[in-house]
């Protein structure tokens, strides 16, 4: 195992450059179904919980954490939401301005460490991250920031997925390899394959929450920490992912922890 410093500045350099391809991939979400299907989610969600009207959204103060290039962001500026865009690459942070067009505007784009906000206590109504406690060197200390920086009864969507856990479990891989072999089947792009990819790897290789049993390990973390609720739903992708996302993640289905301070 490498350092902690050492991790962060592996992974902080590996996403710098990996905005571009990354920005790809939002930019193709942006114009599938997986903008309405995560508009639609999320807007339940929030909405839901706050018991407010579509006109009400802007009275809301969303932080999206580890933006990466803006898909979350956009979607929410879209819908009304008063957005901060935070990540940790500045280049992330470039692209998403880019795919925001004129949405841009609405979002106050933000350099921001996960673990270490530079926010006040209780700033946000809501806080919401997409594949990012994976990739993560200290977990427990960037859940704690969001809770910090969560108002009280404020809500928090955490969504992720059980990646890079073929690393641990021989079972695991062989699910992953078939995944390979049916996303070239199929004709899809196979979004596991790319430019310094084993890189990431050793990266996740090395990332505390690789072959760690999720959402288990979320949901007790937030009872621990005397959240007023805390429950997960798993294979959220089943209603969010386009056929090409289904086929790609077929062994890592992605899941969703809602938090209530």
């Amino acid at each position: 195992m490498i350092s902690k410093d050492l991790l962060n500045k592996k992974n902080h350099r590996y996403w710098i450059y990996r905005a571009g391809g990354y920005s790809e991939v939002n930019r193709e979400e942006l114009s599938g179904i997986q903008k309405d299907t995560w508009a639609e989610l999320m807007d339940s969600e929030i909405r839901g919980h706050f018991g407010i009207e579509e006109y009400e959204r802007k009275s809301l103060r969303v932080l999206d954490i580890g933006a990466g290039p803006g898909f979350l962001s956009i979607i929410l500026a879209r819908l009304g939401y008063r957005v901060t865009a935070g990540d940790f690459a500045e280049t992330m942070l470039a692209e998403a301005v880019k795919n925001a067009g004129k949405t841009a505007e609405k979002i106050d784009f933000r350099i921001e460490n996960a673990m270490d906000l530079s926010f006040a206590n209780g700033t946000f109504d809501v806080v919401i991250a997409r594949n990012l406690t994976w990739n993560l060197p200290e977990p427990e200390l960037a859940y704690s920031e969001w809770l910090r920086v969560l108002k009280e009864r404020g809500l928090m969507l955490v969504f992720d997925a059980n990646w890079y856990a073929y690393l641990r479990d021989e079972k695991k891989r062989a699910a992953y390899d078939e995944d390979r072999k049916n996303v070239k089947g199929s004709g899809f792009g196979d979004y596991n394959i790319g430019e310094n990819f084993d890189v990431m790897e050793h990266i996740a290789d090395n990332m505390p929450l690789t072959g760690i049993r999720r959402p288990m390990w979320d949901e007790e973390f937030f009872s621990n920490r005397g959240v007023r609720s805390v429950t997960a739903r798993e294979d959220i992708g089943s209603v969010l992912y386009s056929e090409k996302e289904k086929v790609n993640y077929a062994s890592t289905p992605m899941f969703m922890v809602r938090v209530v301070k």
